[in-house]
């Protein structure tokens, strides 16, 4: 081997070497727990500097399951498992998930809601040429592509907060790609739903979205974020999920609490809570 090839051979090690990397094209130094402040630093500025960019006054947070399906989704579902039990009519797990198959037919309806509040909300907004009270959700499947696909319905933009799950979590498609995002942490994805809120609308759900409704009640209530209207979707379900008159009764909340939230049953009584919130003038 020549001194000529040599050279060569070395400088080529250098440059492929994980310490000539320049620190931001270095993706195992920013892993490194040091860094954590820095990944959380980014992870605020890069959705801020982008909705600002694209001019997002404000926002509406809808949360609700993923797990909810729309009647068309249900029925593919039930087409597929029918199937299953044809092929093997006694199979205790087939026949589990048909019975819960069965109890989402109830929930079909949330997801026509959801759609329709946001084809609502969005249509007013972007006919008043305004860049408010733009719909944001968690990004996923469920409620959440059915807020996104209402605004995509009416041709308006909406923002989805995707996050790293155990359980892989797509992008639904009805999310502007503009402001679709993704996230590695909770707590900087929770301050993006709330940095812009103006209101929220709580659909049927699981823990995310009590963990997301709980927050936001207590900040109210704490008053570490200015009043909004907040709306539980489904009176059957919440009477049911959480028995809020329990809690005042017995003290751990106070009946004023109880005033925090509405609840109904219909896209447009919701967004007749939020107008008479806002005396019918929605801040810019």
């Amino acid at each position: 081997m020549s001194n000529k090839t040599t050279r060569a051979d070395r400088i080529k090690k250098l440059m492929e070497s994980p310490t000539y990397r320049l620190a931001t094209d270095d993706p195992d130094f920013l892993e490194h727990d040091d860094l954590r402040a820095m990944r959380l630093q980014l992870e605020y500025l890069k959705p801020e500097w982008i909705m600002r960019n694209q001019g997002i006054g404000s926002t509406v947070i809808v949360f609700g399951s993923a797990r909810l399906l729309s009647a068309g989704q249900l029925e593919e579902k039930f087409a597929e498992l029918e199937e299953k039990l044809k092929q093997h009519p006694n199979n205790k797990s087939h026949l589990l998930e048909y019975k819960k198959l069965e109890k989402r037919r109830k929930y079909v309806k949330y997801y026509d809601e959801a759609r329709k509040f946001s084809a609502i909300v969005s249509k007013r907004f972007q006919d008043e040429c305004r860049c408010d009270f733009v719909v944001i959700t968690g990004g996923g499947p469920g409620i959440m592509e059915a807020a996104n696909r209402g605004a995509d319905d009416v041709g308006a933009r909406s923002i989805g907060l995707n996050i790293e799950l155990p359980r892989e979590q797509t992008p639904n498609p009805f999310i502007s790609p503009q402001l679709c995002f993704q996230f590695r942490y909770f707590a900087l994805r929770k301050m993006h739903f709330l940095m812009r809120a103006k209101a929220l609308l709580a659909f049927p759900g699981g823990f995310g979205t009590f963990d997301e409704l709980f927050e936001v009640l207590t900040l109210v209530q704490t008053k570490k974020v200015a009043p909004l209207p907040i709306v539980l979707m489904g009176k059957d379900y919440w009477s049911k999920a959480v028995n809020f008159e329990f809690l005042a009764e017995e003290g751990f909340i106070s009946d004023d609490d109880l005033a925090l939230f509405k609840i109904t049953d219909s896209a447009e009584q919701a967004i007749e809570f939020i107008n008479d919130f806002y005396h019918g003038v929605p801040p810019r």
